[in-house]
């Protein structure tokens, strides 16, 4: 019913328009004729009279044909624009040729003032009709209103006047513009419809609270990532809401609207371009290949997994422990892949006979390793958990894939293996020695003098041949903190915020790197293309953040103040916490690789025979649960620096 009577208003509207046209069309030639002879209607010679009595109903149906075929009845006059200006110019202009053909063929010869004169009052007349509407609107938009928002847009070009003009237009957004920022001084002091340019970005706080305004949208699509933070920390030093457009797509495709701001995330902050991988070499990599994928189901498993699938492997195996998080992947991959060949395995890295069941029955060729305990407080409450999995679950899965002749084996490690403080971090380089004394030895062809760690009987069945003939590389990337993953600071602090705070901050100094999860994998995929075995990669990933300042913005950026609606604790470095992480430990050189974000750490010289005896002297003492753990994990790992107190008891 309701759509009906909407549709009458719209017939009723339309014809009440037509009915004005008819009329006006008239007028405007009657007018015109009153101008030639002085506006003394006894004045106008009788033939003229006559000639435009005549011509009257057919010039009338002419102009409602002309202004139907130009859809000057199917526009939203509230959003006129010069679009419909044009359309009525070129219904004035077809107009006009018919009247005087018209005319002249079949009626008599007018005056010319008349057809001149009729035409530039027919045009005044349908534009004042049709554009009323939208400057009454202009003027409602431009009448202050109290309980209205007051905006600031930063950008006073093409994006920041879409914004204005879609803010005035909307009957829905009770905002009202009331100054434009921008740092090109040509701008400056200028008015914009009504709307000052008052100064560029080191007048925002200044003019925050000169014109009260309480959000700040970004204009700024084109601009630089580095040049868009800078402008987004001043921002988010005043309590104003924050918006920002994404980027020059929606300014090229014309999508430019409130609509389309988002809120300013806390990756805008990093203050980096992203990181677009070129992804060719990896899709030759992978095209065709069996690929398996340990802790598939985690973080970054997971998002390793999305970004194979697209890479047409000939089978993807996803193996993770945690059924719930496979299910999902399992779930997400089959309705985006439909015709993507993978399984789903659940199965713990410890298990030696699961691991060998698994690479027997898939034989993969490229293994991406990511089943790792990776929460740094827990795993310093439990360390022989983190030796067990960590460790002894990369040795189990290293010597599977060396056995089942895997071409190639990526380790995913981590910065906090540089110069360890903790128990993870010091798993981790163990990690990374494991695939360096691996790769080193298939490389001798001493692979049958990589020890045995499986624990079953019956399990030492392979022969020496059968081991020297692998030709596994084993490689190892080294990233730091990813953004959003699974135990990550950012949701942790969102979560907080949330629950009206505190927000806690272990030390005010403490800076940590950051790359978004998607940004990771794919320097992740193609370290491993560019790998010969034995290498370990590390990832560039900008300069790192203090921890408090990202703090203190996301809590900006959900509109509280800093340590007035909430507050912020510094609680102290947690057990094995370091101020700040290391990419490479100073005994490593650093080479570059064909890609900028991706270099080659040289390994530390270690006996990888000696090594290879203690991880099994290791693996005894963790599966006996010992209490001192940690002090043959340092023996083995002579950069890990811990403090035997009684946080580790």
């Amino acid at each position: 019913m309701n759509k009906w009577v909407k549709n009458q208003n719209k017939y009723v509207q339309t014809a009440l328009l037509m009915i004005y046209d008819a009329i006006a069309v008239n007028v405007a030639f009657l007018l015109a004729l009153l101008l030639r002879f002085d506006m003394n209607y006894t004045s106008i010679d009788a033939p003229y009279l006559n000639g435009w009595m005549r011509s009257a109903p057919f010039y009338t149906i002419f102009c409602l044909i002309v202004f139907f075929i130009l859809n000057l009845y199917k526009s939203i006059w509230r959003y006129a624009s010069f679009t419909e200006l044009l359309r009525l110019i070129n219904a004035t202009f077809f107009t006009f040729i018919f009247n005087v053909a018209g005319t002249l063929l079949f009626i008599r010869r007018m005056p010319i003032s008349y057809y001149i004169v009729g035409s530039i009052l027919q045009f005044l007349f349908m534009i004042t009709i049709r554009f009323s509407y939208r400057f009454v609107t202009l003027l409602r938009s431009l009448r202050p209103d109290n309980n209205a928002s007051r905006v600031m847009i930063v950008g006073a070009g093409s994006a920041g006047l879409m914004i204005l003009r879609d803010i005035r237009n909307s009957h829905t957004i009770n905002d009202e513009v009331v100054c434009f920022i921008d740092d090109d001084n040509n701008k400056r002091d200028r008015i914009i419809e009504g709307v000052p340019v008052v100064g560029g970005r080191e007048d925002i706080i200044r003019c925050v609270e000169e014109f009260s305004v309480d959000k700040i949208y970004l204009a700024l699509p084109s601009v630089s990532a580095s040049t868009k933070r800078e402008i987004l920390n001043i921002c988010s030093e005043t309590d104003c809401e924050l918006k920002q457009l994404p980027g020059m797509y929606q300014l090229v495709s014309g999508q430019i609207s409130v609509s389309h701001m988002r809120n300013v995330s806390v990756e805008d902050l990093l203050g980096r371009e992203p990181i677009e991988a070129d992804l060719k070499e990896v899709f030759e990599f992978i095209n065709g290949k069996t690929v398996l994928v340990t802790g598939g189901g985690g973080s970054i498993g997971s998002e390793l997994c999305r970004q194979i699938a697209g890479h047409d492997p000939k089978k993807l195996v996803i193996f993770d422990i945690y059924e719930n998080n496979a299910y999902d992947l399992q779930q997400e991959l089959k309705k985006k892949y439909p015709d993507l060949n993978f399984e789903v395995e659940i199965g713990s890295v410890r298990d030696s006979r699961r691991l060998c069941h698994l690479f027997n029955k898939y034989h993969p060729d490229v293994v991406y390793h990511a089943a790792a305990h990776k929460h740094v407080p827990l795993m310093e409450v439990s360390p022989n958990e983190t030796i067990k999995n960590n460790v002894i679950g990369t040795y189990k899965t290293a010597y599977a894939a060396m056995t089942y002749h895997c071409k190639r084996f990526v380790l995913i490690s981590t910065d906090k293996a540089v110069n360890p403080t903790n128990i993870m971090g010091a798993s981790k380089r163990m990690c990374e020695m494991i695939i360096q004394s691996f790769d080193k030895k298939i490389k001798e062809g001493k692979a049958d003098e990589i020890p045995f760690l499986f624990t079953h009987e019956g399990e030492e069945s392979f022969d020496s041949k059968q081991l020297q003939e692998s030709k596994t590389e084993f490689v190892a990337v080294r990233f730091g903190n990813v953004l959003g993953s699974n135990g990550s600071v950012i949701p942790l602090f969102k979560k907080q915020i949330e629950a009206g705070g505190p927000v806690t901050v272990t030390h005010k100094d403490i800076v940590r790197y950051f790359m978004t999860i998607p940004e990771a994998v794919s320097l992740v995929l193609l370290a491993g293309t560019y790998a010969k075995g034995g290498e370990i990669f590390v990832l560039d990933m900008g300069s790192p953040v203090k921890i408090d300042t990202l703090a203190r913005n996301l809590i900006r950026l959900a509109g509280y103040k800093p340590d007035v609606d909430i507050k912020i604790e510094y609680v102290g470095l947690r057990p094995g916490e370091k101020l700040y992480e290391e990419k490479l430990m100073a005994e490593e050189g650093l080479e570059r690789t064909k890609n900028k974000m991706i270099h080659i750490g040289h390994p530390i010289a270690f006996n990888e025979d000696e090594f290879l005896v203690n991880v099994n002297k290791l693996m005894n003492l963790s599966y006996e649960n010992h209490d001192d753990i940690r002090h043959y994990v340092k023996d083995v790992v002579n950069t890990y620096k811990y403090k035997e107190d009684a946080a580790y008891k």
